[in-house]
């Protein structure tokens, strides 16, 4: 017998939980003695009430190490059989720029960043934003973009939201034109059934219909591929006090008369075709622009620009950001994320290529499906368009299926459109062999080459369409087209920014944790990056493995019965939960069910989603402890029984407490014939402790982009799939192009394609493989000893808000700097800022609370840093302490003037305190000291100025 180590004894020191989770062993043992509890399961017991705790471990497999999750998911996207995608209907196959792909999409400094809620650290991802608005705004002649929405069809019905808004006669009806994608009608089904927008679908090339309309949409090329002249038909439209929406191709509209010019108020679109892989459908950067007026209409996020303390012009995210948190349900949208990551590629795409080279990719995709066009009549098939600009639509009277089955052996994928058509979209990777195995498959090989044939055929574009305006005339747009210019100026945008690749991001309700590079590794495979979403299904086993093993895992780790994974975002899990919520109580004849309860803490997503659902929003009190006041519920309760529809509790709490009568709301609200719907956000701190199907939610989303480590980007991706109990499961989102997006009975689609993101499921299916249930339930444990950690560091210099049982917080604290700010003048964006100075980026200001900072540490951060955390809060609170004390003046100290510029320090110093004390307090930095861009940004300034595409050089003179 020896004492050597065996080979799983050996394995067992390379496990990936001990790679994600921060803390070592010895570093957990030192915070357990902080906090004063002997070891985990005692703090878990202490902290987590003992009614929600799971009876069982989670079902799931083993975990498996790094290599091996690699060689399973190389087998998953190996039964993915990828052909050239000629299918259309807006994904296009696409060539992403090496240079954009590795210094972006593959980079963490892009995708590991967040919201920039604090711009001062966020100035290169708002540029970014602001070359995505530029672009959009240009090429759709209109003078206001929005910084991304999360695919076209939520676009599209976001812009029939907004017409209704901007309508003063209560009208109920919107047009849509029958020639739209299929896709975008059904969620514009979806999203107009519970508001009562009566959707009037019919052939706007002749005429608008009989109606009265608040608004109308047309597609700009149509889905056929038809090329039509809307000008007419948008006049009679405003004629009728209607608003005009344009989808629009944005490569298309580099030959094409924009919508602006065409009389359109709102364009809509993706921007998927500049340069973002199609990945069975997401994610991509939907995109709205609106006509002067509008703009503060918009939804989502909109990137302005304003000035700093030193008068310099600095970016910043302007008007009703984060609009819902503050509006709630009289916000105009429940959206409260975006596509950045994938807006930042489609921008990046515009700069690298310019107007001059955009316009040749757009020439040469026409000038194929032009040449293709003439090939089939040259075979006697008969093209239904004379005027197109990408797609043939095909006239083959019965032989559709034949047609395409042949296509498909030839290695090409058509779009059946009917048993009598075909249609064939060219894209930017298409090639003169293509057309010519086309031409085979419905004829005969033609006499002659496709060069010939290109040099004897005409453009199929209407010449009263052809753009004359100009377009993408910014700099920015002219002056990176080596790939070593393009290089530079990616790396010198990623370096004014402050992402988790260089610091903890401690953001309550946030969850900013590792995003793991072999997690990250598969998206860019092209097995699953280049899937059309509505490729046959066989076409795409790998993926639907990969799916059906992922709906399986968050079910089992959540207590649910089924889960969708359409939702591409968080806000739309919440959206498709409620509607799910909705028609269990109408398929119960149950109509009048339609008040939704909602605590005061709630995000205020809640109460957005609950009025898009068609629902009348109830707000519920918290006592003084943060957690729902039990007798303001009951009364609620009683108040409305018979229409009570649902209660949205976040658990653990808004708080950042495991409230422990959450039984007793579930038990309460199910008595009086309601439903439960537990938000996920805070997810992170029960799995594998606690599964909401089982302590009485009966519907929850879940957020990939926090708990199961798919990455911020910045702002978005995210993926938000809703788990439902049993009873609810026949309700879950469907799509109309897919028999497996969901069941025949459910409320409709609500994300554009079938799978939502499918492009970034690879992630949150590794980590889940990686971590399998006891590295999971691992993570929670460490979040939840982390918060309570630096909550009992922080509170000898700063009050913890809500504490619960013994005392003990879930996996974020909240810190009141209320009394502070009272007696020293000193704000929670004074203490935000100067952070900066310190390296780090903010807590979550001021929410659920004003004048408080909530902080989540998550898992994945070790002591050190948890400390350095701890150190520099203990160092702002000794300078607010000193400004208390007069020792540094209330008006002009370290605090208000944060965050300190390296061109600040350099020049004139008229502050009462040393210059090392702005730039290195506490000898924070030294030789790695992140510096910020931009001094303090004045935010009222950019929205009294709105100014929203990018500047002129002149503006940065001096």
């Amino acid at each position: 017998m020896t004492d050597r180590p065996t080979i799983a004894d050996l394995a067992s020191h390379v496990r990936f939980a001990d790679r994600h989770i921060g803390p070592s062993s010895g570093e957990r043992a030192r915070m357990l003695a902080e906090v004063g509890y002997a070891s985990t399961d005692a703090l878990i017991d202490a902290a987590v009430p003992a009614r929600i705790r799971s009876g069982r471990g989670l079902r799931l497999p083993d975990a498996a190490d790094e290599t091996a999750v690699l060689r399973e998911l190389r087998e998953l996207a190996d039964r993915n059989e990828v052909l050239t995608s000629m299918i259309g209907l807006g994904y296009y196959d696409t060539v992403t720029p090496g240079v954009i792909k590795r210094n972006v999409l593959e980079n963490p400094a892009w995708y590991t960043a967040y919201t920039p809620y604090q711009p001062e650290i966020s100035q290169g991802r708002l540029e970014a934003l602001l070359n995505f608005q530029t672009a959009v705004a240009d090429l759709t002649g209109l003078p206001v973009s929005g910084a991304s929405l999360l695919d076209e069809a939520t676009a599209a019905a976001e812009a029939m939201t907004l017409a209704r808004r901007a309508d003063k006669r209560g009208r109920t009806a919107f047009a849509v034109d029958a020639d739209t994608f299929p896709q975008t009608l059904a969620v514009l089904r979806t999203r107009a059934e519970p508001l009562g927008i009566d959707l009037v679908v019919a052939d706007l090339s002749e005429g608008l219909p009989d109606a009265d309309l608040f608004g109308i949409l047309v597609q700009y090329p149509g889905a056929s591929g038809a090329v039509r002249d809307h000008r007419a038909l948008l006049a009679a439209a405003r004629e009728r006090g209607a608003v005009g929406v344009v989808a629009a191709d944005l490569l298309a509209l580099t030959l094409l008369t924009p919508p602006g010019e065409l009389g359109a108020d709102v364009a809509v679109g993706s921007t998927q075709r500049f340069g973002v892989p199609m990945g069975y459908g997401g994610p991509h950067a939907g995109y709205m622009a609106v006509r002067d007026g509008l703009a503060r209409q918009l939804p989502g996020r909109l990137v302005g620009v304003s000035v700093d303390a030193a008068g310099d012009p600095a970016y910043r995210l302007a008007l009703q950001t984060r609009e819902q948190h503050i509006r709630r349900e009289k916000a105009t949208s429940n959206i409260c994320t975006a596509q950045v990551l994938l807006a930042v590629m489609a921008g990046m795409y515009a700069v690298y290529h310019g107007p001059d080279g955009l316009r040749r990719i757009a020439q040469r995709v026409h000038r194929h499906a032009a040449v293709l066009a003439e090939g089939l009549r040259a075979l006697g098939v008969e093209v239904e368009h004379e005027q197109f600009f990408d797609t043939v639509r095909a006239r083959v009277p019965g032989r559709a299926s034949d047609l395409v089955a042949a296509a498909r052996a030839a290695g090409i994928n058509l779009l059946r459109v009917d048993d009598d058509s075909v249609g064939i979209s060219c894209d930017e990777t298409t090639t003169g062999e293509q057309l010519r195995v086309l031409w085979e498959v419905f004829g005969s090989r033609l006499p002659g080459t496709v060069e010939d044939l290109d040099r004897a055929t005409g453009d199929a574009l209407p010449p009263g369409l052809l753009r004359e305006s100009g377009y993408l005339e910014h700099p920015v747009f002219h002056s990176h087209r080596s790939e070593t210019a393009m290089l530079r100026y990616l790396r010198r945008l990623s370096d004014r920014d402050l992402a988790l690749d260089r610091t903890m991001i401690p953001l309550g309700s946030c969850t900013m944790k590792l995003n793991a590079t072999t997690e990250m590794e598969p998206v860019t495979w092209p097995e699953f990056a280049r899937m059309h979403p509505f490729a046959p299904v066989d076409q795409a086993r790998g993926y639907l493995r990969l799916i059906r093993d992922l709906e399986g895992w968050l079910a089992e780790a959540t207590g649910y019965h089924a889960v969708s994974l359409q939702p591409n975002a968080g806000s739309q899990g919440e959206y498709a939960g409620l509607l799910a919520i909705r028609a269990y109580h109408r398929s119960r004849g149950e109509h009048g069910r339609t008040v939704c309860l909602i605590p005061a803490s709630a995000h205020g997503t809640n109460a957005a989603s609950a009025v898009l659902a068609g629902m009348r929003v109830v707000v519920v009190a918290c006592d003084s402890e943060g957690n729902i006041d039990l007798a303001d519920l009951a009364a609620k309760i009683e108040a409305h029984r018979a229409e009570l529809s649902a209660i949205m509790v976040t658990y653990p709490s808004t708080h950042g407490v495991y409230e422990e009568s959450i039984t007793e709301v579930c038990a309460a609200v199910h008595e009086a014939g309601g439903q439960v719907y537990v938000d996920g956000a805070n997810l992170n701190a029960l799995l594998g402790l606690a599964r909401p199907g089982e302590f009485g939610a009966d519907v929850s989303h879940l957020n990939l982009h926090k708990t199961f480590c798919i990455p911020h980007g910045g702002g978005g991706p995210g993926v938000g799939p809703v788990a439902v109990r049993e009873h609810l499961a026949e309700f879950l989102p469907n799509h109309p192009l897919s028999d497996d997006a969901g069941p025949h009975t459910g409320i409709g689609p609500v994300a554009a394609a079938p799978f939502g993101s499918a492009g970034i499921l690879p992630i949150s299916w590794a980590y889940v493989r990686l971590m399998g249930a006891e590295g999971l339930r691992r993570a929670t444990e460490a979040a939840v000893l982390s918060a309570n950690y630096l909550a009992k560091r922080l509170a000898p210099h700063y009050p913890v808000l809500y504490t619960g049982a013994n005392g003990l917080i879930a996996h974020e604290c909240v810190i009141d700097l209320r009394r502070i700010t009272k007696e020293t003048g000193v704000t929670v964006a004074d203490v935000a800022k100067r952070l900066i100075d310190y390296g780090f980026h903010a807590p979550t200001m001021s929410f659920p609370v004003a004048g408080t900072l909530m902080i989540e540490p998550t898992e994945s951060e070790d002591l050190a840093e948890l400390d350095r955390f701890v150190a520099a809060l203990a160092a702002i609170r000794a300078e607010i302490a000193a400004v208390g004390a007069g020792a540094l003046d209330r008006a002009d100290n370290p605090l208000r003037n944060a965050p300190h510029t390296a061109a600040q320090l350099a020049g004139e110093w008229p502050h009462p305190y040393e210059r090392s004390t702005a730039a290195f307090p506490s000898g924070a930095g030294g030789a790695d000291k992140y510096w910020p861009p931009v001094r303090r940004i004045d935010e009222g300034y950019g929205d009294r100025n709105l100014v929203c595409s990018c500047p002129p050089p002149e503006a940065f003179a001096g």
